[in-house]
């Protein structure tokens, strides 16, 4: 497990890099090439922000796929983990980490939407879900153990292999945080 440190959160908190990364996540290793086709950037701008989060740890060298001419990249083995406790205090790293997460509300929206407007049929629309439990009343502590015992549920369907030939790829988004009443 490798966690996101103050150096790494602002090495890593530009729009850019951040789609870069979710790129060679969606799809697998990619080149600066079909990085650049897909994000609509050109090759020189990808490949410096693609030494630049290698740089940092969120990429490596692809050395089975790359030759010469071409440097394949991909996402090392391990999960990264973020506590945005650490840096709420640091006012230099408090902006990396405003533009890091407001950055993933955005995607994680995006991906829903994107959803919604495609035409699934009935069995996905059954299966899928888009949840709100809205009366809990929990503890830091118990609030955390909720998390990861979801966490280690999905953990435990992350490498089972699909049952069928109809399997897609499939997205689960937790967000779990206090709110304070609207109304008081």
């Amino acid at each position: 497990m490798r966690r996101i440190d103050a150096r790494s959160l602002r090495g890593l908190a530009h729009p850019l890099r951040m789609n870069i990364l979710e790129a060679i996540e969606v799809d697998g290793p990619a080149t600066s090439t079909t990085l650049a086709a897909r994000l609509g950037e050109n090759t020189g701008t990808i490949s410096w922000h693609l030494r630049l989060l290698a740089e940092h740890g969120y990429l490596e060298e692809d050395v089975e796929r790359g030759n010469k001419r071409e440097r394949w990249w991909r996402i090392p083995k391990g999960a990264t983990v973020l506590d945005p406790a650490e840096f709420r205090d640091d006012p230099e790293t408090s902006g990396a980490l405003r533009v890091y997460l407001s950055h993933l509300v955005e995607r994680y929206f995006g991906r829903v939407r994107r959803y919604l407007d495609e035409n699934w049929p009935g069995e996905w629309q059954s299966a899928a879900s888009l949840s709100d439990w809205r009366n809990l009343h929990l503890t830091p502590s118990q609030l955390q153990n909720l998390n990861e015992e979801l966490g280690a549920i999905i953990d435990r369907y992350i490498d089972l292999a699909p049952d069928g030939e109809n399997a897609e790829r499939i997205i689960v988004q937790l967000q779990s945080f206090p709110q304070r009443p609207e109304h008081p």
